[in-house]
C-alpha cells in the first residue's frame, strides 16, 4: 500500500516512488537540477524558499524541498500515526 510524506507545507510524495533523499549542495546534484529543468521534470515544493533537499524518484523526476534531507528521512521510519499527529522530532 503507498504511503505519503509531508515534505513540507503541505506537499507530500508517495513513499514507493522515491529512490534518493540527497543534498543540493553537491556539484552533480546540482547539474543533474539543471538538467531535469530543462526538461520539465523538476517539482519544486519550496514555496520560494531555499531548497535544502532533493528528493529524487523512479518516475523520472526530481523533487525540490524546503526540508533538511535528514528531517524527510526520519518521516519514512514514523507510523503514519505519528506522522499525522507531527509527532517529528524537529
Amino acid at each position: 500500500m503507498a504511503r505519503l510524506i509531508n515534505i513540507g507545507f503541505g506537499n507530500v510524495v508517495n513513499t514507493d516512488k522515491i529512490v534518493a533523499v540527497v543534498s543540493p549542495e553537491a556539484a552533480p546534484v546540482k547539474r543533474l537540477v539543471q538538467r531535469f529543468k530543462e526538461t520539465g521534470n523538476v517539482i519544486d515544493a519550496t514555496q520560494g524558499r531555499k531548497t535544502k533537499a532533493v528528493i529524487i524518484t523512479q518516475d523520472n523526476h526530481i523533487i525540490l524541498s524546503a526540508l533538511q534531507p535528514e528531517t524527510i528521512t526520519k518521516r519514512f521510519s514514523l507510523h503514519p500515526e505519528q506522522e499525522m499527529k507531527g509527532e517529528y522530532d524537529e
